[in-house]
């Protein structure tokens, strides 16, 4: 399975920088670095650069509009809130989805670049999820979608689970390790930002990319395979999906969620 790893991140990383550099040039995106990954606004409001390159809030640091707890017609009545332009995850017991639960976004998305901001405290564990479809019956903890994972990897126990780091903070949870990653110090903002386009998709953390795959590729279903996820008939490929934000039950802070739709 380590070989199967290694040969599967060194060849789609040989081959996606140019497909990246297409994408690109196709999407209008802007190039990749840590000053314009994601524009360093705090108050969740978008420039007029990004409204014309078709960026929309998620989040508008005062309400919960747009989201809804996952399997949920509304927003958790506890374990979320909004406070100081921020939406921020609850502390409670560190269960997985027990208290507030999870919540995801009101539309499902197909092509599309995400960028956020979170922050960690001590020991913190939490996870941006996306291309999540509400199956039932319902998962005991939280809803299934492939997960950006956020951790503090020096005190939760996560870290050193799973193979080879994979539920390290950046991995995609549970199959591929980030690589190359250059985490904030607990207690400050992590930028995050998630493009997936025809099936290419990328993890990027504050500037780095530290992930790269081909959803629905033969690589990609023999991780799978080799994971918790595999019980669940084509994990990961659902062609549109809810973007989650997860609660497990420690204080996690979320703001500036933007979002674009790529054709």
């Amino acid at each position: 399975m380590n070989k199967l790893k290694i040969t599967f991140i060194g060849a789609v990383t040989a081959v996606a920088v140019t497909a990246c550099q297409s994408n690109q040039q196709a999407t209008g995106a802007p190039p990749q670095t840590e000053t314009n990954a994601m524009a360093s606004n705090t108050d969740n409001t978008l420039t007029e650069a990004e409204k014309d390159a078709g960026w929309k809030l998620l989040f508008d640091g005062k309400s919960t509009n747009g989201w809804r707890g996952a399997y949920k017609d509304s927003f958790p009545e506890q374990g979320w809130k909004v406070e100081d332009g921020e939406l921020v995850v609850v502390k409670s017991d560190g269960s997985e989805s027990q208290n507030g639960g999870d919540i995801i976004t009101v539309d499902q998305y197909e092509n599309f670049e995400l960028t956020l901001e979170t922050k960690l405290t001590p020991g913190a564990n939490s996870g941006v999820k996306y291309y999540v479809t509400e199956r039932l019956p319902k998962s005991p903890g939280s809803a299934i979608g492939l997960e950006f994972q956020i951790l503090d990897d020096d005190l939760h126990p996560d870290a050193k689970m799973g193979k080879n780091g994979n539920r390290t903070i950046g991995s995609l949870y549970d199959l591929i390790t980030a690589q190359n990653k250059q985490a904030k110090p607990i207690g400050e903002w992590n930028q995050i930002r998630i493009v997936s386009n025809n099936n290419h998709v990328e993890h990027w953390l504050s500037g780095t990319k530290v992930v790269e795959y081909e959803r629905g590729s033969p690589e990609f279903r023999a991780l799978v395979a080799d994971s918790k996820y595999k019980k669940y008939e084509n994990f990961g490929e659902a062609p549109k999906g809810h973007i989650l934000l997860q609660d497990h039950g420690d204080e996690v802070h979320y703001r500036n969620i933007k979002l674009r739709v790529l054709n």
